[in-house]
């Protein structure tokens, strides 16, 4: 089906409609979708547009191409402008995500991350209450 491509990567064939190629895009080089990588990221599929009706794009994939012309390092108006500009059969190297995944490709928790505001949050209740503890607990001594 895809010659030698890896099983995750898909090479799909639109023909633009009506309506475009009916899916909207997120990410680029200066609005980074995921925690570090500038890759381009299907958002949307609108199901009465060209990728919807084709069923092979999915929100999450990663677009790595359109044309043959490589995403890696493009803004995000310079890929929403060669997206405009690629004519009515529009060819698209894709990545797909992971089935088992809810979002795109390499999302999840940043193990290098610093805490969250609920991490912390929790911390210091519970700093408190051993303060709180330890304070009610000298109180009960007799001197």
């Amino acid at each position: 089906m895809n010659g030698s491509l890896p099983s995750n990567m898909l090479d799909i064939k639109l023909k633009r409609g009506s309506a475009g190629l009916g899916f909207n895009i997120v990410g680029g080089m200066d609005q980074e979708y995921v925690l570090n990588d500038s890759g381009i990221y299907v958002s949307k599929i609108k199901d009465d547009g060209a990728a919807g009706l084709d069923g092979r794009l999915n929100e999450g994939d990663k677009i790595l191409a359109i044309n043959g012309v490589q995403l890696e390092g493009l803004t995000h108006k310079a890929t929403v402008d060669l997206f405009r500009m690629a004519g009515e059969d529009v060819q698209l190297l894709v990545l797909k995500r992971p089935p088992h995944s809810n979002g795109p490709l390499g999302s999840g928790p940043d193990p290098n991350a610093p805490l969250s505001a609920l991490g912390i949050l929790v911390v210091l209740a519970g700093a408190a209450a051993l303060c709180a503890f330890i304070y009610m607990r000298q109180q009960r001594r007799p001197f």
